[in-house]
């Protein structure tokens, strides 16, 4: 995991995008950590909240947009990694698996950046956490498939039991 494609084409949803939208949302749950599977379905509340009955969604809502999480999958993954390299997301390897708390300089990229993406970002992090951040990843599976999101296939849940 330690390259970086530096030729990537991606305009949305690159590595570096959601690497900043992985240090906002464990910014808003700090101090709690959360696996990469529940970041990824804590992502997609974030971005699609009117799904959810939360606020306006931050990204315009497309067709077939459950597919997203299998697209999204290694470039969180590559996102995490850069942003743990200048201390903004923190890896913990313990008990539950390897998980991520927000780093020690996170609030002060969080601080220093003022955008009106970015201030929406974080209402929808902070809106998200407090209604979907106590579940574990098993839960809130179990909870977005109930509200229509269906990802057995995408989230291995039965290989979860215990994880946050």
């Amino acid at each position: 995991m330690g390259e970086v494609n530096s030729n990537s084409s991606m305009a949305f949803n690159s590595p570096y995008e959601l690497g900043v939208r992985m240090v906002y949302l464990l910014n808003s749950m700090f101090p709690h950590a959360a696996s990469l599977q529940k970041l990824l379905l804590l992502d997609y509340a974030v971005i699609y909240s009117k799904d959810f009955g939360g606020p306006e969604s931050l990204h315009t809502p497309v067709p077939y947009r459950n597919s997203e999480l299998y697209v999204r999958y290694d470039s969180v993954k590559t996102g995490i990694y850069l942003m743990s390299t200048k201390k903004l997301i923190d890896i913990n390897l313990g008990e539950q698996g390897v998980t991520y708390f927000a780093g020690e300089n996170a609030r002060v990229l969080i601080d220093s950046i003022d955008s009106d993406y970015l201030n929406s970002l974080s209402e929808r992090c902070d809106w998200v956490t407090r209604k979907f951040g106590k579940f574990d990843t098993v839960e809130l599976a179990e909870k977005f498939n109930d509200l229509g999101h269906r990802w057995s296939a995408e989230i291995d849940v039965n290989g979860l039991v215990g994880e946050g």
